[in-house]
């Protein structure tokens, strides 16, 4: 599933991530991992990601619910179009692509606020 996100450089922003089967039933994540990666290009390697968080604690695991935070130094990017894509591993080692997309961060105005 595609989806583009978008937010303006240095801001600090939550994703609240469901996962749910195709019929729209929430997933008891309970000690799965979820791992987020924001990318110049999507063939560069990991180790060279913008911003690479990996999810262990989650919000409401029984119901599928997680949020990914990103801060205001996760997000102090030049301003442009990245790919992201958020992949889960499942406690038996299953790896699901869960959502990807473009992550669009606008140029800022105010800079004052990073000291």
């Amino acid at each position: 599933m595609a989806k583009n996100l978008t937010a303006y450089r240095g801001d600090s922003k939550i994703l609240h991530v469901v996962v749910k089967t195709d019929a729209g039933v929430a997933i008891d994540i309970t000690g799965w991992i979820l791992f987020f990666t924001v990318k110049a290009s999507k063939s560069d390697a990991d180790v060279d990601a913008i911003i690479k968080k990996d999810i262990t604690e989650h919000t409401h695991a029984d119901a599928g619910l997680s949020d990914i935070v990103l801060t205001s130094t996760d997000t102090k990017v030049c301003s442009g179009n990245y790919f992201y894509d958020i992949q889960a591993k499942e406690l038996d080692g299953t790896i699901t692509t869960l959502i990807d997309g473009v992550f669009y961060f606008k140029e800022d105005v105010t800079i004052r606020t990073v000291v």
